[in-house]
């Protein structure tokens, strides 16, 4: 009775937790069309490869802390003293970070590509990192205590304000490029005021710190090791824009990352089963039949993931150049160029996805030190596929960097678990499953050209009609 309610309660935080992460994603697409529409493709290069630069820098200020809070203070008596070491240690290694990089803009700037005259969007950056960061212990500490709705809430806010303050500093301030960071830091101000309390909640057991040097040697061994994982990880998704924007300038990321936004709804379906599927499978990998589960979960998981790889590779172009909105498009046309993009994106994280899948290998038998190297493969894959491929077919090398950098990390991680945990899939099935989804993208491709336009739309809508069916009499 008690593990059926922990259950349900841990699927109701997943849920809320969800949620917002799902919101949150959304209502960053649902910026992309503004964005398109105010500001030029070498501006949104500009600030697509600073944030890039960001989600990097954001490894290092936080040095991995998050992590150590919640293992220490989940263990020891004494929260309020690991709570102190962890905020405090965040906030110095942050503020000696951040003077450095406001003192070092220029060549900075000059380093990732953007160039010197905006040196002053480093120093903006500097206040979002910042003020990023300094949120992060107090969301860790209310996930820990698992008040879910406390920090779904917050989070909620905070995207509100970041969509409201990029709406008045781009469309009436008209500030540029500059506004999404403005907009960034007043939404990181919003968390940072609602997360006040829980903050105010330690430091009035006594906000000064007196510095335990054994536990700052363990919290600190602890958490750097997350540093080298997190950078590599992050490589694998945002390395394309800093080498874009070297190789093919700053009008091009501008084009590669609207389009390249487009993979946001398969990343939601892929976000959602990583939700569920790793309670799932830590909570049966006692079952008897545990590896018979776990490989129809692959099987079922690639039927879902294909019809929606091909509906949004089919008909997101079509939606987004169609005049269904009037004179308004998804995108502006400005960027429709990167329109070839989109599947090779989608593909990339249909990937993520059945890596996520072979995920239970190295989680049941704790031997997760293997995903580093792991990720490092992708991001070396990332790296070399845009570095060989973007000088000669521009942003669609990019595009082929996402789609063979998951490819290869699925797998790498596939030969792991087979080694240490071995499943055997259906194989089968998966193959049927890859054929149809093949034969499906080459008919419309082929079809391409040689039939008028309401045809070919009226075939890709048969087509994807039929395919759920097709999939069901394959897994059933």
């Amino acid at each position: 009775m008690r593990m059926a309610k922990d259950i349900k309660r841990l699927g109701k935080e997943t849920l809320v937790y969800g949620t917002s992460t799902v919101l949150a994603r959304l209502l960053n697409f649902c910026l992309v069309p503004f964005y398109t529409y105010y500001l030029v493709p070498g501006q949104y290069g500009i600030i697509a490869t600073m944030f890039a630069v960001i989600a990097l820098l954001n490894i290092i200020f936080l040095f991995g802390l998050d992590q150590s809070y919640l293992r220490f203070a989940s263990e020891q008596k004494d929260k309020h003293k690991v709570f102190l070491h962890c905020f405090y240690g965040v906030a110095v290694n942050g503020f000696f970070l951040a003077a450095l990089m406001w003192l070092f803009a220029a060549p900075l700037a000059r380093m990732i590509g953007i160039g010197q005259e905006y040196a002053y969007i480093v120093r903006l950056s500097v206040w979002v990192l910042y003020l990023d960061v300094l949120n992060m212990i107090p969301f860790t500490k209310l996930r820990l205590e698992r008040r879910a709705w406390y920090f779904a809430g917050v989070r909620t806010a905070s995207i509100i304000v970041n969509v409201l303050g990029n709406i008045v500093f781009i469309a009436v301030l008209q500030k540029g490029i500059a506004s999404i960071l403005w907009a960034n830091i007043f939404g990181s101000l919003a968390s940072l005021l609602l997360l006040s309390p829980v903050v105010y909640s330690e430091l009035k057991q006594g906000p000064f710190l007196t510095v335990d040097k054994t536990l700052r040697s363990q919290l600190i061994r602890f958490a750097w090791p997350f540093v080298p994982a997190g950078l590599a990880s992050m490589l694998v998704s945002v390395i394309d824009k800093p080498i874009l924007i070297h190789l093919a300038g700053t009008q091009q990321v501008g084009i590669y990352q609207a389009n390249f936004k487009i993979g946001v709804f398969m990343m939601l379906l892929v976000s959602m089963f990583d939700q569920a599927w790793r309670p799932f499978f830590l909570a049966h990998a006692k079952d008897e039949d545990a590896k018979d589960t776990f490989s129809r979960v692959l099987s079922y998981f690639c039927a879902l993931g294909t019809w929606f790889l091909l509906g949004l590779s089919l008909l997101m172009p079509d939606i987004i150049q169609s005049n269904l909105f009037g004179s308004f498009h998804l995108i502006s046309p400005a960027y429709w160029e990167g329109l070839n993009v989109i599947p090779l994106v989608l593909t990339g994280y249909f990937f993520y996805g059945v890596y996520i899948n072979f995920m239970v290998g190295p989680v049941i038998t704790k031997k997760t030190r293997v995903l580093m190297w792991i990720t490092l493969l992708g991001a070396a894959v990332s790296i070399t596929t845009n570095l060989t491929l973007v000088p000669h077919i521009g942003i669609m090398g990019a595009g082929w960097a996402v789609a063979l950098s998951y490819a290869a990390m699925a797998g790498a991680l596939f030969a792991f678990t087979q080694k240490v945990y071995p499943i055997r899939y259906e194989y089968k099935k998966l193959a049927a499953i890859a054929l149809c989804c093949a034969a499906v993208a080459c008919c419309v491709y082929c079809a391409q050209g040689r039939m008028p336009y309401g045809e070919i739309l009226a075939l890709k809508i048969i087509l994807l009609t039929v395919y759920p069916g097709l999939m069901w009499l394959i897994v059933k």
